[in-house]
């Protein structure tokens, strides 16, 4: 079995939680294939939104990942999920399912609370992520009010710097929301530090979007 895990974004930090929750879930003879592509998520920031370009060149990552034989993909940047929404029907027609790393953190995010904290480093992942979280909560037939939290300042700073200008940021809304979702992956390494300062359920992507894939190879058949 071979899974594709696509990425936009490629610090170390996401890319050792995001491959540890997919082989601690899969079989230890799944072949994994990294497609990253950082220039996507570049011209994504510098525009502002997902442009033309980058789209194209995400979806020709999918249709490698197809090529090269994956079983399922796994896209992993929240910036650009609406364009893996968006090829949901090409996933169905070559039957290489394209995974959301972040839609069932969403429908959990809407299971756990009305009043939804939604933190991110980057102004072009709040808007998707909040588009996403107010279509699951559509399905769900579920009322949400979404609070944003653009935490500043947070690239280039090491760990223990990151955690406490995050933990800075989530206090503030700490009274103000039942749950608290990390927009970015790259998030969640820092997920269980901020719950236990701030006391609400933090909610991260990997480990849902590990999940997620699984449940695909399990509807197409390739485990049980």
């Amino acid at each position: 079995m071979r899974i594709a895990l696509v990425y936009t974004s490629t610090t170390p930090e996401l890319i050792e939680l995001v491959e540890k929750e997919v082989r601690q879930l899969l079989p230890a003879a799944t072949e994994v294939i990294s497609n990253q592509d950082p220039s996507i998520l570049a011209e994504v920031r510098e525009a502002g939104y997902v442009t033309a370009p980058p789209a194209a060149r995400l979806v020709g990552m999918y249709m490698k990942a197809v090529g090269d034989g994956a079983d399922a993909i796994l896209n992993v940047c929240s910036s650009v999920g609406e364009v893996a929404d968006a090829a949901q029907d090409i996933g169905k027609y070559t039957g290489i399912p394209i995974v959301r790393v972040d839609e069932d953190m969403c429908r959990e995010a809407v299971r756990q609370g009305v009043r939804i904290g939604v933190m991110a480093t980057l102004p072009t992942t709040l808007a998707p992520t909040k588009n996403t979280i107010y279509r699951v909560a559509r399905e769900m037939n579920r009322p949400v009010e979404l609070v944003d939290v653009l935490v500043d300042g947070a690239f280039g700073l090491d760990q223990e710097q990151f955690k406490e200008l995050m933990t800075k940021y989530a206090q503030e809304i700490c009274d103000q929301v039942d749950v608290i979702l990390f927009a970015q992956g790259s998030m969640a390494y820092c997920e269980q530090y901020i719950q236990q300062q701030c006391g609400k359920p933090v909610l991260s992507s990997p480990r849902f979007g590990a999940v997620a894939l699984k449940e695909a190879l399990i509807k197409k058949g390739l485990l049980k």
